[in-house]
């Protein structure tokens, strides 16, 4: 729950130095949709995840897919952010990790084509932060740091 999350920011606060740094990963709140049924199509193998998606879209719980899948919390971006601040950490910056990359079926050959990578890379440099887009990724990564 969001107080043992505040808690381990916390935790991860009072042991790193003043001016050092803590990042934080999180599950986006569209994942489970975006990348887990629309890419991975994993409710065909596991179909009980089309009956709690729109759940987890609102209250961010996400129960095991399986008998032996893990359980998680998935974030909105500005709940992060809170959490965040809630810890008394300075968040730098939040970014979408992936970012719509993820959804490239040709992202290896893209890759591995000298300019198609610099496009991609650029892309994903000037979208990893926008507000609006920040939950299209699976994942988000807060930067952030002890001041005092």
């Amino acid at each position: 729950d969001e107080t043992d999350r505040v808690l381990a920011l916390r935790e991860a606060s009072r042991v790193v130095k003043p001016g050092g740094f803590v990042y934080a990963a999180a599950i986006s709140r569209w994942a489970p949709r975006l990348d887990g049924m629309l890419m991975e199509r994993t409710h065909l193998k596991y179909p009980a995840i089309a009956d709690w998606i729109a759940s987890a879209e609102t209250t961010g719980v996400m129960p095991p897919v399986h008998q032996t899948s893990f359980n998680g919390y998935a974030h909105r971006p500005q709940q992060l952010a809170h959490e965040v601040a809630a810890s008394g950490l300075h968040l730098d910056s939040l970014v979408s990790v992936e970012g719509i990359a993820f959804a490239l079926g040709d992202l290896q050959a893209r890759l591995d084509d000298p300019d198609e990578r610099a496009l991609l890379l650029e892309t994903l440099r000037v979208t990893e932060s926008v507000p609006e887009l920040l939950g299209t990724g699976p994942h988000l990564l807060a930067v952030c740091q002890k001041l005092q």
